[in-house]
């Protein structure tokens, strides 16, 4: 049990709760006087944790490097392009 508790996959997964909490905090205006940077934050920190179940639980972290630069480059523009639609639309 103390192994299960000490593993990389369940530092993880404690991570990615507490990464959905904030969010859910952040939603409901704890932290930013302004609900657009609230979302901007929300929207990072969702595709952090898209970062952390692309490397760990699909185990690219482990994949050849080209495959994991293809990765970490769709993660960054989607979530670009995702912020930018956001803050274009809310003008």
């Amino acid at each position: 049990m103390t192994t299960l508790l000490r593993s990389r996959i369940t530092l993880i997964w404690f991570l990615l709760v507490g990464a959905t909490a904030l969010s859910l905090e952040m939603g409901h205006g704890v932290g930013f006087e302004n609900p657009r940077h609230a979302s901007v934050a929300i929207i990072v920190i969702a595709f952090i944790k898209v970062r952390f179940v692309i490397l760990e639980f699909m185990e690219i972290r482990h994949a050849p490097r080209f495959m994991r630069i293809v990765g970490e480059v769709w993660i960054v523009a989607v979530c670009a392009t995702l912020i930018g639609l956001f803050l274009s639309a809310t003008h």
